[in-house]
């Protein structure tokens, strides 16, 4: 490794390629442009990772929701069209007798006109537990979200999303203690939470506890629809189908009956993106390799041609004592000189058009690119990948130069 610290070395290395400064450029573009396409589309595609991942990240996407529909079978008496409405039993016999569930999550929704001083506005208000908070972060800016006490005393106390806080409050006027009315009746804001830039199932602009919800709109035991969290390892296909199955039979429900009940499945779907994110990623590693090959098979071609036209230097140097070792050694040093410099010109621009896309596209709350960027470890191996394929495209002028005779080589014009 000493001769790599020679001054010669390297004075070789630039006489050769001074020659024909426009050649060796282009030689170098080839690769320029193959890890200057990796890093692009590795980054774009981490950055729209990271962006799903904020949309996602508070939320338990190994989840599914099921809501009542009507019937379309008759089935032991009932007619066809019955409408199915769920209710907190149904919901405890999910969880109790389908595998797999970590969490079952009943919830209410309806309409309220809410009121504070002379301002007022038309909300959805949903009856949850605090065990929403738990599958469905919630960004607290001010405050709590609902807590078992709320539920177990049935108090009237409400947790609402900035968009109502600008609508029915000053600005920067204080909100928590405050009380404001829905459908005349007075609740004591607890807590303001920030809107979320994704929301699974209804709109959520207040939420009251589930037993004040049973109260106030006169739901008794019914649901609207069960919010199902799957364990981490569990199928929440199957999770699906289970549940769904189970319903029929406590409603006494067709089983072949798709209609009765409506469902998302946010994990299958969910599925889908990350399977489409894995296969960008393999596509952008295939196409920027395969770039990357394409040019450094240019840099030998180059290469050849640079040896055919030192055929007699090389002849010269043979004569006086060069070994062929030597003779090789200097040409792959070349080649992979030529290889890792257009690498890391590739790097360095890649890693400005990211900035630019950070710029561009990754400021603010819709931002399409979060953070794109690549992880060093990446940019090493694609730093070891250039040095293994310039090595080994290197051999094949490397031996191209050697396997001519000297005084052959003295004769060449």
């Amino acid at each position: 490794m000493r001769f790599l610290f020679e001054r010669d070395t390297w004075q070789e290395v630039y006489d050769s390629l001074s020659k024909n400064v426009l050649r060796t450029v282009l030689t170098m573009v080839g690769v320029w442009w193959g890890i200057l396409l990796l890093i692009g589309l590795l980054g774009s595609a981490k950055g729209l990772e990271n962006s799903f991942n904020r949309l996602f990240g508070s939320f338990a996407t190994n989840s599914v929701f099921v809501w009542g529909q009507s019937t379309s079978k008759p089935f032991k008496g009932f007619q066809e069209g019955k409408q199915v409405v769920l209710t907190l039993f149904d919901a405890k016999k999910v969880e109790e007798n389908v595998e797999g569930i970590e969490f079952v999550v009943p919830r209410n929704q309806n309409q309220g006109v809410v009121t504070r001083n002379f301002l007022s506005g038309s909300f959805s208000v949903n009856g949850d537990y605090p065990l929403l908070d738990r599958v469905q972060k919630k960004k607290m800016i001010h405050g709590r979200f609902i807590n078992q006490s709320d539920i177990d005393a049935n108090k009237k106390v409400v947790v609402i999303s900035e968009e109502i806080y600008k609508q029915l409050f000053e600005k920067d006027a204080e909100m928590i203690g405050e009380y404001v009315q829905i459908n005349s009746i007075n609740f004591k804001v607890v807590g303001m939470f920030e809107n979320g830039n994704v929301n699974m199932g209804p709109t959520s602009d207040l939420h009251i506890p589930f037993t004040t919800f049973q109260q106030i709109y006169n739901q008794g035991n019914n649901i609207g629809w069960v919010m199902i969290t799957g364990k981490p390892d569990a199928d929440i296909t199957q999770i699906e189908a289970d549940a769904k199955l189970m319903l029929k039979n406590l409603h006494r429900i067709h089983p072949e009956d798709d209609r009765a009940f409506g469902s998302f499945n946010l994990g299958k779907e969910f599925a889908k993106l990350t399977g489409f994110l894995t296969g960008m990623q393999f596509l952008t590693w295939f196409v920027g390799i395969a770039t990357l090959f394409a040019g450094v098979f240019a840099i030998g071609n180059i290469l050849l041609i640079t040896v055919k036209e030192r055929t007699k230097e090389i002849g010269v140097r043979r004569a006086l004592g060069a070994t062929p070792f030597e003779i090789k050694r200097q040409i792959i040093v070349e080649a992979v000189f030529i290889t890792l410099l257009a690498g890391l010109l590739g790097i360095i621009s890649g890693g400005w058009i990211l900035i630019g896309l950070n710029a561009a596209f990754g400021q603010g709350d819709e931002a399409v690119l979060v953070n794109a960027s690549v992880p060093i470890a990446v940019v090493f191996i694609s730093l070891l990948i250039l040095v293994v394929l310039g090595t080994l495209i290197g051999l094949i002028p490397a031996f191209k130069a050697t396997s001519i005779k000297p005084i052959d080589a003295l004769r060449e014009e």
